[in-house]
């Protein structure tokens, strides 16, 4: 079972919303201020966070930003912003705090399911079947990527990304050269068709995984086009 976190100042939605998850096998604990979440986070363990945009003491984006910001375990902690502030605005500015997905109220349960299941499957993929170790462990020019520890060194050490982030990375470097377009790395990574805001975020999400691995160029756009991978392979070990 997996144990969610939902921090929302609306008492009356926990109630309701813990007996539909519960068909979905999720845990739903709640909290409706910050400092609360906060301890609730140091002394527990969750899979993920559902953030509400509008909060008391502070919003749910710079919730957001200082969860990403931290130097605890939780600042991995996949992320679904959960608010009213549904504008295209509101939301790319979730996304490029770290959130991993974004719904606006008002939402249907089974959506928020569903999209809870997806980021969860991007966390905690389920493990290959005796995967060969050259699959299993993507090395480049200055960039190594383990696969099955979901672990990614560059040379200057640990790269720390979101799970989102590392979905991206591996799904461009298992075939280094292709052009793949936005609408593909969505369906591939959300299982879902682009549209502006969702183009947008690939945009946003490409931007933030280039800082992470600089000064390394290994992602590449094409105009009109989308992204390839672009780091050389390594040489082979003696």
């Amino acid at each position: 079972m997996h144990r969610l976190l939902l921090l929302d100042d609306d008492e009356a939605l926990a109630a309701p919303l813990t007996q539909y998850l519960a068909r979905f096998d999720f845990e739903l604990c709640a909290e409706t201020r910050p400092s609360a979440a906060l301890k609730r986070l140091a002394g527990e363990r969750f899979d993920a966070l559902i953030l509400d945009g509008m909060l008391p003491e502070m919003d749910g984006f710079e919730f957001c930003k200082r969860l990403r910001a931290s130097t605890e375990p939780w600042r991995e902690l996949p992320i679904l912003m959960l608010t009213a502030r549904g504008d295209l605005t509101d939301r790319v500015v979730g996304l490029e705090l770290g959130a991993d997905d974004y719904l606006p109220k008002p939402f249907e349960p089974r959506e928020l399911a569903a999209r809870l299941q997806t980021i969860l499957r991007r966390v905690r993929p389920a493990p290959p079947a005796a995967a060969p170790a050259a699959l299993a462990l993507l090395r480049f020019e200055g960039l190594e990527i383990d696969t099955v520890r979901r672990l990614v060194q560059g040379e200057a050490g640990a790269v720390e990304l979101t799970s989102t982030e590392y979905e991206l990375l591996v799904l461009l470097a298992r075939e280094p050269g292709r052009v793949f377009s936005r609408d593909e790395i969505l369906n591939r990574l959300r299982g879902q068709e682009a549209d502006d805001l969702y183009t947008r975020a690939v945009d946003i999400l490409v931007s933030r995984l280039r800082r992470k691995l600089e000064p390394l160029e290994a992602l590449k756009t094409l105009r009109n086009a989308g992204y390839c991978f672009a780091l050389p392979p390594a040489e082979p070990r003696p």
